[in-house]
């Protein structure tokens, strides 16, 4: 793979213009987690000077970008992680060009539209070729809407298959033909099964840095049929919508009370049992855990990670006995 053709991002942009400028998103969230030592990336940042109390993700982005060469990156300044500006003037001294990208506080579309021109015109792009761009892709986000819609309505989609089909469109892998083979590949596994046949589960917040927590709710009998984070950042709600709208519609970076509307209606219409709030540690977003706690009414099993890893004994305990009250 041409290497100088990569444009890393921080979390979910419009990544049709990076496929327009003829150029391979790769989201650097989803290359640290999926390193076969995602722990080695974090100590490669607190080798280079990263404080121990920076948030893992941050420091795992970090060393992403410098264990696969990553030359460029456009990182969200606005709507996301609150150490994201001082990352790219790292990344910026250390010679790596960097591109800020902005999910406006006003939400309002001509706010969001400037944005994403200033986005276009940085990567030499129009937002006409990036609009017949969103065609292409959604016919890809049709794939995955149908595998979260069945794990909507029934049990037969297994959490992780529903975890990696959604985040999977967060970058198409760089290659969307690659991952439409995914998303086949993943719609044929799903089984005919009715709700109820498990506990059904939603997990809302930052998507969890703890590879074995779904294979835990598995074997515990719960099944997650909810994934917040992961089916905002796929915009499978945003395939009748025009580009900009559609990230409009997209809550992740704007404000938790749009979020809270959404979750709720996903807690309603998916039957679900209880939630997961995964929490990282040292992020602001963990602020949000007493408004989901208001909001909701069911229960809600706070998980906080700090590291890369397996969860550990304490929090596996938690876990069990949150899935057997629920039993």
């Amino acid at each position: 793979m041409d290497n100088a053709l990569n444009i890393g991002i921080t979390t979910t942009v419009p990544v049709e213009l990076i496929f327009a400028a003829g150029r391979r998103a790769v989201d650097l969230n989803n290359i640290f987690i999926g390193d076969e030592n995602p722990a080695a990336l974090v100590e490669l940042a607190e080798r280079a000077g990263f404080p121990q109390s920076t948030c893992a993700w941050i420091k795992g982005i970090y060393g992403a970008i410098r264990q696969h060469g990553i030359r460029e990156v456009i990182g969200v300044v606005e709507g996301d992680c609150a150490e994201t500006g001082a990352l790219l003037e790292i990344l910026q001294s250390e010679g790596v060009r960097v591109i800020p990208f902005a999910f406006p506080h006003s939400r309002a579309t001509k706010d969001l539209r400037r944005e994403i021109d200033r986005l276009a015109d940085s990567l030499g792009v129009t937002y006409e070729a990036a609009e017949a761009e969103k065609k292409k892709l959604d016919e890809l986000r049709l794939l995955g809407r149908k595998i979260d819609e069945a794990a909507a309505t029934g049990d037969g989609v297994e959490s992780n298959l529903l975890f990696d089909s959604l985040l999977a469109m967060s970058d198409f892998f760089g290659e969307p033909e690659k991952c439409r083979e995914l998303l086949q590949a993943n719609l044929s596994k799903i089984t005919k099964e009715n709700v109820g046949a498990k506990i059904r589960l939603g997990c809302v917040g930052v998507p969890p840095i703890l590879p074995d927590l779904w294979d835990l709710c598995e074997n515990l009998g719960a099944r997650v049929a909810y994934q917040e984070i992961p089916r905002q950042f796929s915009r499978i709600d945003g395939i009748e919508l025009d580009l900009t709208e559609s990230y409009r519609e997209y809550t992740y970076p704007y404000d938790i009370f749009r979020r809270l509307e959404e979750i709720v209606k996903m807690v309603e219409t998916r039957r679900l049992n209880g939630i997961i709030h995964y929490v990282q540690s040292f992020c602001h977003r963990q602020l949000h855990d007493r408004l989901l706690r208001e909001r909701l009414r069911l229960p809600i099993l706070t998980v906080e990670g700090d590291r890369p890893g397996n969860i550990d004994g304490r929090t596996l305990t938690r876990i069990e006995a949150f899935v057997e009250q629920l039993g």
